[in-house]
């Protein structure tokens, strides 16, 4: 059941409970025990009055504020607190379908979507039981037959794309050792044959005759192979039309030769969360069948000091001929970026997301709320940003000005590999840039937003997969066009 704040006589589905339950929640209102605010979960016994035994009244805040955002954090909050009393089976009213004023389609994907999110957990390498077990059934129910389709397409649209989210969670909170770039070409061949999406994986002399020297160079100090991965849906076989997304897949980032800090840098094996998101983008896109093509790049490798690893000071080569000296071998992701946004290009992919966990410095910009979004095309940017306000995804464009490509210039080659600390996300997002020519692209950072070390709402500690609905939903925005 849900309320509102500050309503003091429940109405519609919640009313008709209060009402079987001898006003129990009228009377824990008048005492100010439930409040309606957002966040706020009261359990209150039926004592045999309903069939369920349980009933959890979840506060849904200020209705004037309510949105699908809101369905989707009270549902995972409640669904939680649900499995916190060991409750297997959870049944509960479309959140925002009455006064909310939500579609029920709608309303349903974000109910479907928060209790998947909200309730995961990773638990492999853990022998331990959990405490609770899992709640194996949600039921959504309505008592109108008019809108018993539309609830059923929600659902369905919420299962697949919250199971992708959770798809890249699992990956991304995978130990290093467990997530090698082979482990992830293998999880990609068998995503394509569940799927039905095409693939075509690259080996180190592959990418060496392809001039890849950004994503050669970062893996030398490694003894894991680098891996060139390419996902392909095709759903609209009369165009030649294919939007290109492309993730960074460092599975772990030592900082090479410019080795970081001991402390915490066992986060750093989530340093392939933009591949992991691009990944599970075109699993939820097969799985929906728009009608658009769709490939996704994932150039993976490790950044590790061995000794014959990238050192300050050298220059490389990326597939499209540009040179760069590398002035910090921890600003690698954005050379096998350099090389897998050559590659899209090439390949004729039009317009082009990267994801990556790119760069500390938007952490410092924009905290651990806001994606940073940079782009060279005020068109596609917005739609980008319309696919992340639909999806509930904060994100936030960052200037592009010209001037401080400045900082990135080199005397000895055409680029250096980092401009400095003033404005090191915006310069970083240029530095890629470089490498997209005219296509229609925009970067989406990450770093700042790909970890969590709390629960709220449907994140929970660890991987978000932050940027997975919102891809989905630019996706499926793009084949409505």
């Amino acid at each position: 059941m849900n309320l509102f704040e500050g309503v003091t006589q429940p109405g519609g589905a919640t009313g008709g409970v209060d009402k079987a339950l001898d006003g129990a929640i009228t009377q824990l209102i008048a005492a100010g025990e439930i409040k309606g605010k957002s966040g706020e979960l009261t359990l209150v016994y039926s004592l045999g009055k309903i069939p369920a035994k349980r009933v959890i009244v979840a506060g849904l805040g200020k209705q004037a504020g309510f949105n699908v955002d809101s369905i989707r954090r009270v549902s995972a909050e409640a669904c939680r607190f649900a499995r916190g009393k060991a409750a297997k089976r959870v049944a509960t009213i479309v959140h925002g379908g009455g006064v909310g004023g939500i579609e029920p389609e709608k309303a349903a994907q974000a109910i479907t979507e928060g209790a998947i999110l909200g309730l995961y957990r990773f638990r492999k390498h853990i022998s331990k039981e959990p405490e609770n077990g899992d709640v194996q059934e949600l039921l959504v129910v309505e008592r109108d037959e008019a809108k018993r389709s539309h609830l059923e397409k929600g659902c369905d649209v919420g299962k697949v794309t919250a199971e992708s989210v959770a798809f890249a969670r699992d990956m991304i909170n995978e130990p290093a050792n467990f997530m090698t770039p082979s482990v992830m070409a293998e999880i990609a061949r068998n995503l394509a044959g569940e799927c039905g999406l095409g693939l075509t994986v690259l080996e180190r002399a592959q990418m060496k005759e392809l001039g890849m020297g950004g994503l050669v160079g970062v893996s030398q100090g490694s003894h894991q192979d680098p891996k060139f991965i390419v996902l392909s849906y095709r759903g609209d076989a009369a165009s030649q039309k294919t939007v290109g997304l492309v993730g960074k897949g460092i599975t772990f980032d030592s900082g090479g030769i410019s080795l970081k800090p001991a402390e915490d840098m066992g986060e750093m094996k989530g340093d392939m969360a933009g591949g992991a998101t691009v990944m599970a983008a075109i699993r939820a896109v097969g799985k929906l069948k728009p009608k658009i093509n769709v490939t996704a790049v994932i150039p993976a490798t490790e950044n590790l000091p061995g000794g014959s690893a990238l050192k300050p000071g050298d220059v490389i080569k990326a597939m499209n001929g540009k040179t760069i000296e590398i002035i910090s071998t921890d600003a690698e992701g954005r050379l096998i970026l350099a090389d897998a946004l050559s590659y899209a290009v090439k390949n004729g992919l039009s317009p082009v997301v990267d994801v990556a966990t790119l760069t500390g410095a938007i952490r410092v910009a924009l905290g651990d709320v806001t994606v940073g979004v940079f782009g060279n095309s005020e068109e596609f940017s917005k739609k980008v940003m319309t696919a992340a306000e639909e999806a509930g995804e904060r994100m936030w464009q960052m200037p592009m000005f010209e001037e401080y490509k400045e900082q990135y210039k080199s005397e000895v080659a055409d680029l250096k590999n980092t401009g400095g600390r003033p404005g090191g996300a915006i310069t970083s997002a240029l530095f890629v840039g470089e490498f997209v020519s005219d296509t229609p692209w925009v970067h989406l950072d990450i770093a700042g937003t790909s970890l969590t070390s709390k629960e709220k709402g449907h994140a929970v500690k660890g991987a978000t997969g932050v940027a997975v609905r919102t891809l989905v939903n630019l996706v499926m925005n793009l084949a409505a066009e």
